[in-house]
């Protein structure tokens, strides 16, 4: 940690800054060239850091640190010093909530009561294999109160087989019953239907920074790489909550 900040602080350092007292309109125009320097980005994608003169632009839930003149940015974590907590995972988790609660519970595949104690969303592929271990203990992870929220994501993407098979899960009449069936391997036919989530769970899967699946994310926030074992996802939600 001290190799990194002596790192962001001498890059800081080295930034023109803009005082902290400027006025908003300056601010706002600040926004507005710096909008010019990162194609595809607009004004309100970027916001004042806590680090004076410096402005944070989030493009899904990656976070690049961008000085006022917009010539520098700075790619890393953001550390309070005092407190060692990381501001930027603090705004990622903001920003992986922000992004999931965009999607209506009729757009995904549900195991589990709405009065559950804990709700989680896990990005999952069909074909991976500790997202079968994970759904095959599917009826452990309800018993402890965990209601589990899916989103596909196909990690080989559009064309694979994988991707089919979210297609036809989603398709099917029964999609509980059809994603079980798959997760074990079985031939759930390819049923077709006017539309399906699964091009836009992708893209999320993509925003949220996911590396590969199973993927879960609680309702605060935290990204849990991997699977994680029913008493031990219960453990540390308790612990957060």
């Amino acid at each position: 940690m001290e190799k990194g900040f002596s790192i962001l602080l001498a890059i800081v350092v080295s930034l023109p800054l803009v005082s902290a007292a400027q006025p908003r309109a300056a601010a706002a125009d600040a926004r507005i060239e710096i909008a010019k320097r990162f194609p595809g980005s607009r004004p309100e994608d970027f916001r004042a850091s806590p680090l004076p003169g410096i402005f944070e632009y989030a493009n899904g839930a990656d976070i690049l640190y961008v000085s006022a003149d917009g010539k520098f940015a700075i790619a890393g974590d953001l550390f309070d010093v005092a407190s060692e907590d990381n501001l930027s995972e603090k705004r990622r988790r903001e920003l992986r909530l922000a992004l999931v609660k965009k999607v209506p519970e009729n757009q995904m595949v549900i195991f589990g009561p709405r009065n559950a104690r804990h709700t989680v969303t896990v990005f999952t592929d069909i074909d991976c294999g500790y997202c079968r271990k994970l759904h095959s203990e599917m009826t452990r992870y309800n018993q402890l109160g965990i209601r589990v929220r899916y989103l596909f994501y196909p990690r080989e993407g559009p064309d694979s087989d994988s991707w089919a098979k979210a297609v036809a899960v989603w398709c099917s009449p029964n999609r509980n019953d059809a994603m079980t069936r798959a997760k074990k391997g079985e031939n759930i036919g390819s049923p077709k239907c006017v539309s399906n989530p699964v091009a836009k769970d992708y893209e999320l899967g993509r925003d949220v920074g996911l590396r590969g699946t199973p993927a879960i994310v609680t309702a605060d926030g935290d990204l849990l790489p991997g699977y994680v074992p029913p008493d031990m996802l219960l453990k540390r939600l308790d612990t957060k909550s």
